[in-house]
């Protein structure tokens, strides 16, 4: 199970540390920004808006995508499933989890190939009078995606379990 807590801890990382620091670097981007532009009546970081709106919100969002699936926040409606038996639950849930991994994997290869391909075509953003490289921050999308199609795997095989020996799976601690 140390692949599970350290996959854990890297998605804690990404979320909680990396997309903590993207939102506070959003925050001081638009403050300096703003204030630049109505007290000193000029632009202090050019190209703010493109750095926040193509480089640090795509990252906020894909680094806590992972973390997020892995501890549930996602909507659920669990409430009519809570009520059948293990097997039926477990089996009913196994179904849905294929599904939703069928349909992860397919978005993964999509993003993978776009992230690809834009690497080799030097995919590039407007950021004030330069252009920079997107790579690194398309890179982060199939690693986001990646990791939600580890952790449903993972969920699926517990799943799979509880069928098996008709008793509940308690989930691992992460």
């Amino acid at each position: 199970m140390r692949f599970w807590t350290w996959i854990g801890r890297f998605e804690w990382g990404l979320a909680s540390i990396g997309a903590g620091l993207c939102l506070l670097a959003m925050m001081l981007i638009t403050v300096i920004s703003v204030f630049g532009r109505y007290v000193l009546g000029m632009d202090l970081i050019p190209g703010a808006y493109n750095i926040i709106e193509r480089i640090v919100f795509p990252l906020i969002v894909f680094w806590a995508l992972p973390l997020a699936h892995r501890e549930g926040t996602f909507p659920r409606l669990d409430l009519f499933t809570m009520t059948m038996p293990h097997r039926l639950r477990a089996s009913i849930t196994a179904v849905v989890l294929l599904v939703e991994l069928a349909v992860f994997l397919i978005l993964l290869y999509y993003v993978s190939q776009f992230a690809w391909n834009s690497y080799l075509d030097g995919r590039r953003a407007q950021i004030g009078t330069t252009y920079w490289q997107l790579y690194p921050v398309l890179a982060m999308v199939p690693l986001a995606f990646g990791l939600m199609v580890l952790e449903m795997l993972r969920l699926f095989v517990r799943e799979c379990i509880g069928v098996i020996s008709g008793h509940p799976e308690q989930p691992s601690e992460t």
